[in-house]
């Protein structure tokens, strides 16, 4: 069984019913939980908790949490996958970046409600507790600091999915709102305004919280640098990098090396640790969405947003084979006679498990025929379990699925959920972040030891990668990068291929891109490349200056009679 203290009231979280399309902003929980009709300190505190249930209410329509067509199927990391093209023919749109029309019923305007309606739930937290004394409630500004750090991982996804978005906070009323222009601060200033939550959630949070699944000071820290390394990479309205901000990096590295020096956290023993529900929560874990199983509820606080990516021929799972990754993905794994990526040469020839030495986080991430499955080496991948091979070939994802077997798998119906927490923030992140910083700012000699530490554990992870007789089914050959020849330009190079393998398939690799400015070079290349092996991606094309984030939904420009203005090329 698993429970997390944080969810218990979850009742109160189901309280809350969604709104229409055309009203989002000003959406207010509806039910019993309300600014208006909770005045008491445990009625502030059911509405603290309805929020961190609200930045998790995601399904497989409008995601919050992973974002794996967004940032993964958007990138070179993987294809949709499924059953052919036209099954859940959205996503086929994202992968060909055919968005052209910003009135299409897609995923994105569902994503764009889901993340107001959580800033929503935040804001009415936020004005039932400032109703309240200290006295009343000794914990209300470390609760204001918790809806505060909500409110600003909401609009920080929001800004890097749809860039231009309006900002919304507790102090302005119904009409005020409908005020609000997707376009009333420059990018710098919304960056600002974002940034200005995390702040005030470091200023007043715990070290530590004595409940899992809080947010604390440490991880607000790792948030707003996160922030400030994405801000730091100025852009112009059309989206190309300009320059990059040094002031920006060195608030990067301060915050970050708070979030290091605190010895809260450290790298799990093994990397499979972070991808599996029965070690979640671990000393890697900096903040997670919380899920829960056999919690008293019919199903369970259960996430269903991969639910649709489990093997598709396997009896145990059945459905439905999407997120394959790609065949450069696969690639990108390779290692040369010194254990080191081979950077400039990986993609000339296709991957071959027999004979080419591997990094290991390749069979973490990706399902090949015969190798265990998901741990599980009683069972490993067959070629047979993947749905359309003649379209997306047959590797399969791996990262984000729990075992028929784990006490936090459930299937309802065809569709498979799972209580596995959604990690949005872990310390291997920091580590790379703080690396990326140093690297841009001229001190890549301080860059180096962080990115030796992830590939360090990598070498260390094989123990749950061996097949029944006791054999590895890959040739496994990770080494640490030598000072020798660790130039800004090299450094720059591994930092970025150290981000790919790290956090493959976990979506941040589309908004990596983004945000270095190489998008359209390096997806067009993937594309040039890709075709020849996956015809279904002859039409694909990525536009500079369009493609870096997604349109604006037209309902919400209609709605506010045109107040909202589209991004570039749409």
């Amino acid at each position: 069984m698993k429970t997390k203290l944080i969810y218990n009231f979850i009742a109160a979280a189901g309280l809350l019913t969604a709104t229409s399309c055309k009203d989002f902003l000003d959406y207010e929980p509806k039910g019993l939980l309300s600014s208006d009709n909770i005045k008491s300190a445990s009625g502030a505190e059911s509405l603290v908790t309805a929020a961190y249930a609200g930045v998790g209410n995601d399904d497989m329509v409008g995601p919050m949490t992973s974002m794996w067509v967004y940032g993964s199927v958007r990138s070179d990391d993987a294809y949709k996958g499924g059953g052919g093209v036209a099954d859940v023919a959205e996503i086929d749109f994202y992968e060909h970046y055919n968005l052209t029309r910003p009135d299409l019923g897609l995923m994105h305007p569902y994503t764009w409600e889901n993340f107001y309606k959580a800033i929503s739930r935040a804001n009415a937290a936020l004005n039932s507790l400032s109703a309240l004394t200290d006295a009343e409630f000794p914990l209300k500004k470390e609760r204001q600091a918790e809806m505060h750090f909500l409110r600003g991982h909401a609009h920080f996804m929001l800004k890097m999915l749809f860039k231009n978005i309006p900002y919304i906070t507790e102090d302005l009323t119904s009409d005020q709102i409908l005020l609000e222009s997707n376009v009333k601060y420059t990018n710098d200033e919304l960056w600002n305004k974002i940034g200005e939550d995390f702040q005030f959630a470091v200023d007043n949070l715990p070290a530590k919280q004595t409940q899992i699944g809080r947010a604390n000071k440490m991880a607000a820290a790792a948030y707003l640098a996160k922030l400030r390394l994405f801000q730091a990479y100025e852009q112009d309205a059309n989206h190309k990098v300009t320059g990059i901000n040094k002031t920006r990096l060195q608030e990067v590295v301060t915050l970050t090396q708070q979030v290091i020096s605190s010895g809260q956290y450290r790298l799990q023993t093994d990397f499979a640790e972070n991808f599996i529900a029965e070690t979640e929560n671990g000393p890697e874990s900096i903040f997670a969405i919380q899920y829960s199983i056999n919690d008293g509820t019919a199903v369970g606080r259960i996430s269903y947003v991969t639910g649709l990516n489990y093997p598709h021929g396997a009896p145990q799972y059945g459905c439905c084979g999407f997120h394959q990754p790609s065949q450069n993905l696969a690639n990108s794994y390779k290692t040369d006679a010194n254990g080191l990526p081979q950077m400039d040469s990986f993609n000339d020839k296709n991957v071959d498990f027999n004979t080419d030495t591997v990094d290991p986080r390749v069979d973490h991430t990706i399902g090949v025929d015969g190798h265990p499955y998901k741990y599980d080496n009683t069972k490993p991948l067959s070629n047979s379990w993947i749905r359309d091979p003649g379209v997306y070939g047959f590797f399969h994802t791996m990262k984000e699925q729990q075992l028929a077997t784990s006490s936090s798998y459930h299937k309802e119906g065809p569709f498979i959920g799972s209580s596995k927490n959604i990690d949005i923030i872990r310390y291997d992140d920091v580590l790379l972040m703080q690396a990326e910083a140093y690297i841009e700012l001229g001190q890549q000699a301080l860059a180096l030891p962080l990115i030796n530490q992830i590939r360090s554990r990598a070498a260390a992870s094989t123990g749950r990668l061996k097949k029944a007789d006791g054999t590895f089914a890959s040739k496994y050959n990770v080494k640490e990068y030598s000072s020798a020849g660790w130039t800004q330009d090299h450094a720059r190079k591994a930092l970025q291929w150290e981000r790919r393998l790290e956090f493959a398939t976990e979506s941040p690799r589309f908004f990596d891109l983004v945000r270095w400015g190489i998008a359209e070079k390096t997806l067009n290349a993937y594309l040039e490349k890709e075709k020849a092996r996956r015809p279904f991606l002859a039409t694909a094309k990525f536009t500079a200056g369009r493609d870096e984030y997604l349109p604006i939904p037209q309902r919400e420009i209609s709605f506010t009679k045109g107040l909202y203005k589209q991004n570039p090329g749409f």
